[in-house]
């Protein structure tokens, strides 16, 4: 409950009303249940809330349902990945993360058009009668497509960045961790330079890459002679617990760069409480990259 009031900060709402659902099954229907939804749903009215968050990745059937209970108190219903995919559009800055962003966008969207028997009325177009859907179906296949090669084009820049450090022998360290885990403010400070560092969830939404200076110096017992040398720091996005394929598959190449560094930094803060679990986020994500 906590990350999720966090996240709702980020994005710049306040919460007002709260809940706990424990149940062991989900609804088929609505999820949290018929009669928790409709006592929710009454307090909202009351407490002029217009948006429910639901803490979890709901069917489209299921997300569908409650809208259509919503809509009598102009209110609408977000789940998990709802709400991530609204702070991502919003704190993108760059053209690539932009269409990472569109593409998760694209896949979360799409069971919700075909799963939910949205084929309500027809239309003329090129000459043949087409359901919404259908049209839909037509315009978003080909929007990803577009997108998927423009995404190409980054991931073939980025790898000849990395043939290029490499003919260089310049070596690469990667940072990552948990969102929220101060990773830009360590990168801000090993390298002088200035990343976008704030307490909040999802800061960082693209990667960063800045070079980091080591003097020369000499061993102590050797007295050998070691030289200055450049190592570049890359300040990577956002890992968050039960992260929706679709995203980690959007944002894939990406983060691609963690294959070819010769280190990974994983910062951690200390401070939190559910540090073990959130080391074990950080580490199966990774794991799915690779």
């Amino acid at each position: 409950m906590l990350e999720l009031e966090n996240l709702v900060n980020t994005y710049g709402w306040v919460v007002i009303v709260k809940h706990i659902q424990n149940k062991s099954v989900p609804d088929y229907n609505t999820f949290i249940g018929e009669w928790r939804l409709d006592d929710i749903i009454e307090e909202m009215q009351k407490e002029e809330a217009n948006i429910l968050i639901l803490w979890n990745i709901l069917k489209p059937r299921q997300i569908y349902a409650i809208n259509e209970k919503l809509k009598p108190i102009w209110a609408k219903a977000w789940d998990r990945v709802d709400l991530i995919l609204k702070i991502f559009e919003r704190n993108a800055l760059s053209k690539e993360a932009k269409l990472q962003i569109e593409l998760a966008s694209i896949k979360h969207m799409w069971p919700r058009i075909f799963d939910m028997g949205m084929e309500l009325w027809k239309q003329w177009w090129q000459w043949k009668w087409e359901t919404n859907t259908e049209i839909m179906k037509r315009h978003l296949s080909k929007r990803e497509a577009h997108i998927r090669d423009e995404l190409d084009h980054f991931a073939k820049v980025r790898a000849q960045h990395r043939q290029s450090r490499d003919r260089k022998w310049i070596n690469t360290v990667w940072v990552v961790g948990y969102t929220n885990a101060w990773k830009s403010t360590l990168t801000n400070t090993l390298t002088r330079k200035w990343v976008l560092a704030e307490d909040k969830l999802f800061a960082t939404l693209w990667t960063s890459v800045w070079k980091m200076f080591i003097p020369a110096s000499y061993e102590e017992e050797t007295g050998k002679y070691i030289p200055p040398k450049e190592v570049l720091i890359n300040d990577t996005i956002w890992f968050i617990r039960e992260l929706p394929p679709k995203l980690i598959e959007a944002f894939k190449s990406t983060l691609e760069d963690s294959i070819e560094s010769d280190l990974l930094l994983h910062v951690i803060d200390a401070s939190d409480p559910k540090i073990d679990i959130k080391i074990r986020v950080v580490e199966e994500i990774l794991e799915s990259i690779w």
